[in-house]
């Protein structure tokens, strides 16, 4: 999967990025080989999702995808 970023320097130093294509996923870094390592935890955490167990019923399942 590729994902455009816009990385930004950040008045006080250091750098901020955000993912238009992820509403809300934003991170930062001192540097920018920090601001990069971040990135990818910062995707990994806004597309993770905690899904609850339905409650058992006929014909349900739960399943695991990847994204």
């Amino acid at each position: 999967m590729k994902l455009k970023v816009i990385v930004h320097e950040a008045e006080e130093g250091g750098y901020w990025a955000e993912v238009p294509a992820i509403p809300g996923c934003a991170t930062q870094g001192e540097t920018f080989e920090a601001l990069l390592s971040n990135l990818y935890e910062a995707v990994e955490g806004c597309l993770s999702v905690d899904v609850a167990p339905p409650s058992a019923s006929a014909g349900t399942r739960v399943v695991e995808i990847a994204v």
